[in-house]
């Protein structure tokens, strides 16, 4: 067996925090362009230039991923990037791989780096001390080589579906926001400006019905279950980037279904944060509840593709519609209020047909993703500790 060896990881790293540069948001809505932000839980914006090339090691300085560590608090970055003063930086010394490092700091409890309850923070001095485990050097590259297969290919499968998911929106503003397949016929004036003839302006409650959500008592544990219906929480697509959602991380029972007031939708059905925060949007690929902050739309009159769209165009409107002392909130009367342009029927369901494939093909390419991630992460642990050999799983 090759010898593995006791580290702390500043042993076995160099921290290049000194380069960090955080940029207020009013700077980077000043400085929009192709390079991404980086901040402690990935990308947060994109702006006009960068300060990294290359790829290295960002853990989360404090935030969502530290309180939980239900998110990755280390990843990768790579090419050319801005990082801000949220994430610590980390480069190999030559004495580990640090694809390696990422991986293995992702299967390591660190709650005892972590200082702070209300505000977790793993500081500089802390992350030094943390005790890691490591094979010869060519070991670390072996398995990190291994395990790149799965994320390179939910890389390629995260392109695809940002590549379909640019068409798919672009689709949307041409037919219902620029009108573009329309301009050869006629068009007539509304409260919302042009818009072509046969086509009127209504709210959101006529092309589907907007449903809150709520919570079983907390105090009452028979109500909450492994296995029941489907119950979605904001905080649920706070680490979840996908754009269909099976479930939340805990099912309520048929009593704690029966012992509040929330309402199974339809698969379907555009489930919609309208508080804290406002604007977290995923489709069902189910049936599936939500708490009581969701203002979801099952389809009626317009299908699912549309509804996504025109909540996704629809967000910052909402936002400063919304009210709220302790914290902003869209309730049922603004969002069944919202005005759009409503065309015939027949347009809504050809469009319809046309987003059908594509968001399928997402649907298929996200669940292979979390597939392989699963997978990865079962590997992982059993890698990084030695009771798994790299041969074993050729």
């Amino acid at each position: 067996m090759e010898e593995w060896k006791e580290y702390k990881l500043g042993e076995v790293v160099n921290i290049l925090d000194s380069k960090r540069v955080p940029l207020s948001s009013k700077e980077r809505s000043t400085r929009q362009g192709c390079y991404p932000y980086y901040g402690a839980q990935g990308i947060i914006d994109y702006i006009d230039d960068y300060l990294f090339d290359g790829t290295y090691l960002l853990i989360a300085e404090d935030g969502e991923n530290l309180k939980s560590q239900k998110q990755n608090v280390a990843q990768l970055a790579s090419g050319k990037y801005w990082v801000n003063n949220h994430a610590h930086i980390l480069e190999s010394n030559g004495e580990s791989d640090i694809r390696y490092i990422c991986y293995l700091l992702n299967t390591l409890d660190l709650s005892g780096y972590i200082t702070g309850s209300a505000q977790p923070k793993l500081n500089q001095a802390n992350l030094v001390k943390i005790s890691i485990k490591l094979p010869p050097l060519e070991l670390q590259k072996y398995i990190a080589d291994c395990l790149s297969v799965f994320d390179n290919k939910i890389e390629v499968n995260r392109k695809i579906n940002e590549n379909l998911e640019q068409q798919a929106q672009a689709l949307f503003k041409s037919w219902f926001v620029d009108f573009e397949p329309f301009k050869n016929g006629e068009f007539v004036e509304s409260e919302l400006g042009m818009i072509p003839k046969g086509w009127r302006v209504g709210t959101l409650d006529e092309i589907g019905d907007v449903v809150g959500g709520s919570t079983p008592s907390k105090s009452k544990p028979e109500f909450y279950t492994d296995k029941g219906f489907a119950w979605l929480t904001p905080k649920d697509l706070s680490i979840s980037n996908n754009k269909f959602t099976a479930k939340g991380e805990i099912d309520i029972t048929e009593e704690g279904y029966k012992s509040c007031s929330t309402k199974l939708m339809p698969k379907g059905s555009v489930l919609f944060s309208s508080r804290a925060p406002i604007g977290y949007i995923t489709i069902a690929k189910n049936d599936i509840c939500t708490n009581q902050g969701f203002k979801s739309v099952v389809p009626k009159l317009a299908g699912t593709a549309f509804i996504y769209y025109f909540l996704k165009i629809s967000t910052k409107d909402i936002e400063n519609k919304a009210t709220g002392s302790t914290f902003k909130e869209a309730s049922g009367a603004l969002m069944k209020s919202l005005q759009l342009i409503i065309a015939p029927e027949r347009i809504l369901h050809d469009f319809e047909n046309i987003m059908k494939p594509l968001f399928t093909q997402q649907e298929v390419l996200e669940d292979e993703s979390r597939r392989l991630a699963e997978l990865r992460d079962t590997l992982l642990p059993k890698l990084m500790s030695g009771e798994l050999k790299v041969n074993d799983i050729h």
